[in-house]
């Protein structure tokens, strides 16, 4: 087969990197990719968001079958123009993608399908949503309506830091995505996250993972894009994930298809577990970022067959085959991050790092300039690692940290704190 990647970040780097593993695919195609990409892939110039361009793109190189990493091309539509043409594609329509587009429909379907999830209020004015902070107290979740990167989310401690993050949303910091917010009740309890395969009717769990949103050790500091993940998480056992399959996800998927927008590409529940139970924080259209790297990780070459047989809608015929293993991946990211940062900076050691199926670094802002590798984002690298123990894993994803020279670089020091 001839496969087109949508994408160019770490989450497309792991699946650039499953996919390739497997016999069916041939020819492997990603745009834009990066520089770790382009040593497995062919690296495209494309606009993504454009899925007239996207289209034409895939005809004239015969591709077999698309599969769109991020969000904002399933916002976008693509994957309508794509399918609309008969041509393979994974990830939901532009109207199924609004799981994550839009939190206020998301609390919508979550209130016709009677899947627990937080209390919430939904605002289009800075006066009405102040008002009701001021009404409610904190600790409160202060939530961007829209796409905003990863970082519209601001759980406010105080009520001063509530009623700021709403001058922000609706002043413009998040652009259209704080023209309308939500503003949630706090939820107390762990956080993780489930990865459900949908076909349209029906469905399939691919796994669990544990992400670390703030920037420094010990969970503390700004939210970020994630800094590290491991899969599986133990706090989402095999009963919570049961009860959050039957309360949350079927009714959820029985509800987008009884809307006439049967949802079909992978749907990831971030689940709130508390006493046991769980309730859901946020769906999210597309793989997330990291927790991606350390599913791919375990994974491998299975993952190809799994999305095809979405994309086919025929996953009932399918079963995904774990290993007892687990997975640790640590993001190195730009100093300031996620302030403002530099980019252009060197980054040394790379060559040097096991690129095997058990310990490889996936790329995630990166790109060949020159002789060197340069950091162009962010997040930048995330190095990934899968063993018999998590703690073995995570020994040997920061034995590869500490072979990497990037003076202008910081990670995170306590990657799977929670599940050690």
């Amino acid at each position: 087969m001839n496969i087109l990647i949508l994408g160019g970040g770490g989450r497309e780097h792991s699946l650039a990197w499953a996919v390739a593993q497997n016999p069916k695919c041939d020819r492997l195609m990603v745009a834009p990719g990066n520089a770790g990409i382009a040593k497995i892939a062919d690296c495209v110039t494309l606009d993504i968001l454009d899925g007239a361009a996207v289209l034409a793109f895939v005809r004239s190189q015969a591709i077999d079958f698309v599969i769109i990493g991020p969000e904002a091309p399933l916002a976008a539509g693509v994957a309508d123009v794509l399918r609309a043409a008969d041509v393979l594609c994974f990830g939901p329509s532009q109207a199924a993608a609004q799981l994550e587009a839009s939190k206020f429909f998301t609390k919508s379907i979550c209130d016709a399908a009677g899947a627990p999830t937080a209390g919430y209020a939904h605002f289009t004015d800075l006066q009405s949503a102040s008002d009701y902070v001021r009404k409610m107290g904190a600790p409160i979740v202060v939530k961007a309506d829209g796409l905003a990167a990863g970082k519209g989310v601001i759980v406010a401690m105080s009520t001063q830091d509530a009623l700021e993050a709403l001058d922000d949303m609706f002043s413009g910091e998040f652009g259209s995505a704080g023209a309308e917010v939500v503003i949630e009740e706090f939820m107390e309890g762990e956080e993780a996250s489930y990865f459900i395969l949908c076909d349209g009717h029906d469905v399939l769990a691919i796994g669990t993972a544990q992400d670390h949103k703030r920037v420094g050790d010990g969970d503390t500091g700004p939210n970020t894009g994630g800094m590290g993940a491991y899969s599986p998480a133990p706090v989402l056992t095999d009963d919570i994930a049961e009860h959050a399959m039957r309360d949350i996800i079927k009714p959820t998927v029985a509800e987008m298809a009884r809307r006439g927008t049967p949802y079909q590409g992978v749907l990831y529940a971030g689940l709130m577990i508390k006493d046991g139970k769980a309730r859901l924080v946020e769906y999210n259209a597309r793989f997330g970022d990291p927790e991606c790297q350390v599913l791919m990780m375990r994974l491998g070459a299975q993952a190809l067959d799994l999305l095809l047989a979405c994309a086919e809608k025929r996953l009932s015929e399918v079963q995904v085959n774990w290993a007892a293993d687990h997975a640790l991946t640590v993001v190195l990211a730009a100093q300031g991050y996620p302030g403002a940062y530099s980019k252009g900076t060197v980054i040394s050691g790379l060559e040097a790092l096991p690129d095997t199926s058990s310990a490889t670094c996936f790329h995630a802002g990166t790109a060949k300039t020159g002789a060197s590798i340069t950091a162009q984002g962010g997040r930048v690298l995330n190095v990934t690692a899968r063993a018999a123990s998590l703690s073995e894993a995570r020994r040997v994803a920061y034995d590869m940290v500490d072979q990497i020279d990037w003076p202008q670089g910081f990670c995170r020091r306590d990657i799977g704190w929670r599940a050690l």
